[in-house]
């Protein structure tokens, strides 16, 4: 056969579960950090949008546009954003190969148990023991799933 038209291999189970981990971790750990900048951002004062003479509608579109704006110029949560963002561009890139029965619980449990860490992370928040717990079952849910499609 020719090199144009060989069948891609299989990148093996190795490749998979760091593309797994990956998206997991991108959409999962950002999400607090996200989150904690978002709630102490202080939007700067802007005279024209406390300008009567503005209309309503368009007043209510430059808020929009200057919170947006305005937040993106943030490293704390423009960061951590595009983050979140690559591990999407990911997840569709792999989500052309692997099957999706077994990639989506995967890795959305995944992305759960990397919140908890970047919880952890971003506020110090302590980790209950029920959370442990619920981590611990989100682990034998993900192996009993990856085992099911093995067996067939």
């Amino acid at each position: 056969m020719s090199a144009d038209t060989e069948t891609p291999q299989d990148p093996g189970v190795f490749r998979w579960i760091i593309g797994f981990l990956l998206v997991g971790a991108a959409w999962g750990i950002t999400n607090p950090f996200i989150r904690k900048a978002a709630v102490n951002y202080s939007p700067p004062q802007r005279a024209f949008l406390t300008d009567p003479a503005v209309p309503k509608v368009k007043k209510l579109l430059l808020k929009v546009f200057y919170a947006a704006f305005d937040l993106l110029r943030t490293p704390s949560y423009a960061v951590p954003l595009v983050i979140n963002l690559t591990g999407s561009v990911w997840f569709f890139l792999l989500i052309g190969h692997a099957e999706l029965s077994l990639m989506v619980p995967i890795v959305n449990s995944l992305a759960f148990l990397f919140t908890v860490v970047g919880d952890w992370l971003a506020v110090r928040k302590m980790i209950a023991l029920k959370t442990w717990i619920g981590m611990a079952l989100v682990c034998v849910g993900i192996g009993l799933c990856v085992d099911s499609k093995r067996a067939k």
